[in-house]
């Protein structure tokens, strides 16, 4: 990876102007039902992101959801018409490697709408990485590492199924922690999954737990104590977002670590959980921060506060994936690794080649931008009419 950057000739202010944003929305078929709390998808939906230089170079982004706007309230539809009337008009001419510049004139052209910004500076970063000649990463400030332990998410709700499924990956040398997905059921029916779980795999495998919000505090004061008596290492957003008190009380007496997720969006909620002492660690995702730079943000408010970092995903595919490696790979310390399987999950992917998953690790990709290759006859055939 080169480590010093290869300016362009000619004149770089015009070079890197933003001169075309194009988005489409895409739906992708998974390999089996995927089952949250409150939704289940047997098809994961993108918008892409294309966006081309007055230099020629391109970019690409994604946007991800899950069951429409119901993990927030971005859906596809959505992203892709604040893309398309709000976002990218306030770029077009723009100079792409003014990167804060060009979220402030987002920001001002939108609130929120934090998957659509960060499919737009994915793409940015990436057609400025191919315009120098090095990977986005560079232009984060370099990496610390180039692979990260990778988990795989246990959610088909079926636990002999989810067993064979870990089995595999075990075998497979893909995968050696699970996040197991609760919620949808009773919390009874839920403890009893994870006993079958943890008794099949033993200690060749850790577990974590994702309620995705489902429970009150009342259910999940009675539900940590058996899921550490069970060796679950950390239990995702137990409560509702809003209810960061009561995250702060249960975890003041809880012997499992709690990962605070979509009570985070921004840096300021970041602050608020920390002020509040409401976990132990954070789950970042670029679809909540808005993008690379936003993430990282949030990152540093987590590390300032002693609060662990974790590589959440929504599903995405190698091009979201590749992003989010892009920052992680900047991040001194990410002591839970990541869960971007995505790319596995689905029946196929977006790119020429897909990432590469190695002895229970995530390869971050080589080569310039967030280093993958929009396979556009794949778009194409996965592009909503």
């Amino acid at each position: 990876m080169p480590d010093t950057l290869a300016l362009p000739a000619g004149d770089l202010a015009c070079d890197l102007a933003v001169a075309e944003i194009r988005s489409t929305i895409v739906d992708v078929p998974t390999r089996r039902r995927h089952k949250l709390s409150s939704l289940s998808v047997t098809a994961q939906s993108y918008v892409v992101v294309e966006l081309r230089l007055a230099n020629g170079a391109e970019g690409i982004g994604e946007a991800a959801t899950l069951g429409g706007p119901r993990w927030s309230e971005e859906s596809v539809e959505s992203i892709k018409a604040a893309i398309d009337h709000y976002l990218a008009p306030a770029l077009i001419g723009q100079r792409a490697d003014r990167f804060e510049a060009a979220g402030t004139r987002m920001d001002a052209a939108a609130k929120r709408n934090t998957a659509a910004k960060a499919a737009i500076e994915t793409a940015l970063y990436d057609a400025v990485g191919r315009s120098l000649g090095v990977p986005a990463s560079l232009l984060l400030g370099g990496v610390v590492r180039d692979r990260i332990p990778v988990l795989w998410t246990l959610a088909s709700g079926d636990p002999g199924q989810e067993i064979e499924e870990a089995e595999g990956k075990l075998a497979a040398r893909l995968h050696r922690t699970f996040k197991v997905k609760v919620g949808a059921q009773d919390p009874a029916a839920d403890l009893a999954r994870l006993r079958r779980l943890a008794g099949a795999l033993g200690d060749r495998a850790a577990l974590i737990v994702d309620a995705n919000q489902a429970w009150d505090e009342t259910t999940a004061s009675r539900c940590l104590p058996a899921m550490a008596e069970l060796g679950i290492r950390l239990v995702e957003q137990p409560l509702p977002a809003w209810n960061v008190a009561g995250m702060a009380r249960l975890r003041a007496r809880s012997d499992v670590p709690l990962m605070a997720d979509e009570c985070v969006f921004s840096a300021h909620d970041m602050l608020a959980v920390a002020q509040a002492a409401a976990a132990d660690v954070v789950s970042l995702k670029l679809v909540k921060h808005g993008g690379l730079l936003n993430t990282r943000k949030v990152a540093a408010v987590a590390e300032a506060a002693g609060i662990g970092l974790y590589g959440g995903c929504l599903l995405e595919s190698s091009i979201g994936a590749a992003a989010h490696l892009q920052v992680f790979a900047t991040l001194r310390e990410l002591g839970w690794g990541c869960e971007h399987f995505g790319p596995q999950i689905l029946t196929d992917d977006l790119v020429a080649e897909p990432l590469r998953f190695e002895d229970f690790h995530l390869l971050l990709p080589a080569g310039p931008g967030i280093g993958v290759t929009l396979d556009r006859d794949r778009l194409r055939r996965y592009a909503r009419g």
